[in-house]
């Protein structure tokens, strides 16, 4: 049987197995499997085609598996819809208590009610929005109150 072929079958079993795992080791070392299986199809010794295999893999583990890692647990880059909203900046435009009020978020005005329910946030106070609540944001003003 020819070296590129039980280089290719190794590759093939590798491959397969990274299906299970999802671990991006065995498919980083099947592919250098098949780089091996390409230097055996063109003719190159025994040892060549261990060298790359080896070189192969191992710059695959060391430069390519923290960058695929990094990838898989980052979170979303960008919120969008209401869960955008927290953190932003809001202005009071009626007065916000416990129970209801109203804000400017974003350009839209939106029922707000305070996270502290003993705290009344007067007109033009800013306000942080520390969560959206159904169609009304929870805030807090963003510096003490007199």
């Amino acid at each position: 049987m020819p070296d590129w072929l039980i280089w290719m079958i190794l590759a093939v079993a590798l491959g397969i197995a990274e299906a299970f795992t999802l671990t991006f080791v065995l498919g980083l070392v099947a592919v250098a499997a098949l780089v091996a299986a390409l230097l055996g199809a063109i003719g190159l010794p025994v040892a060549v085609q261990i060298i790359g295999f080896a070189a192969t893999a191992t710059a695959g583990l060391v430069l390519v598996r923290p960058i695929i890692q990094r990838q898989m647990t980052r979170g979303p880059d960008a919120r969008s819809g209401a869960a955008a909203l927290v953190g932003r900046s809001a202005v009071v435009l009626r007065e916000v208590d416990g129970d209801q009020g109203l804000i400017k978020l974003s350009g839209e005005e939106w029922s707000a009610r305070c996270i502290d329910e003993d705290l009344v946030i007067p007109v033009g106070t800013h306000v942080d929005v520390m969560e959206i609540d159904g169609a009304t944001a929870v805030v807090y003003p963003r510096e003490a109150l007199p």
